[in-house]
């Protein structure tokens, strides 16, 4: 004979979800960037799967980027791997 408990919420089983995404914005012109980290799913769904060079809006990330464009000119994976032009795959070569 067996019994179920209910499980509490910290029994849950936790669906793994994506880690924090940094966005390092950089201004070349005035000289200026600044770094933000951005936890929301939701707001990291443009920038997933896009290639260096792809152009971003910035209406996803809120309304104080709306009317932006964002062109992603780097990155790097889990490991620390850094993105590279020209590399035309999404797995390491």
């Amino acid at each position: 004979l067996f019994w179920l408990a209910p499980l509490s919420d910290c029994d849950k089983p936790q669906l793994p979800s994506r880690s924090a995404m940094k966005l390092n914005i950089a201004n070349p012109a005035g000289g200026l960037q600044k770094v933000f980290e951005i936890d929301d799913d939701k707001k990291l769904l443009p920038f997933y799967d896009k290639r260096m060079s792809s152009e971003v809006s910035g209406d996803s990330l809120g309304d104080e980027f709306k009317g932006y464009i964002f062109r992603i000119s780097g990155g790097n994976d889990k490991q620390g791997f850094p993105m590279k032009q020209g590399i035309l795959c999404n797995h390491r070569v």
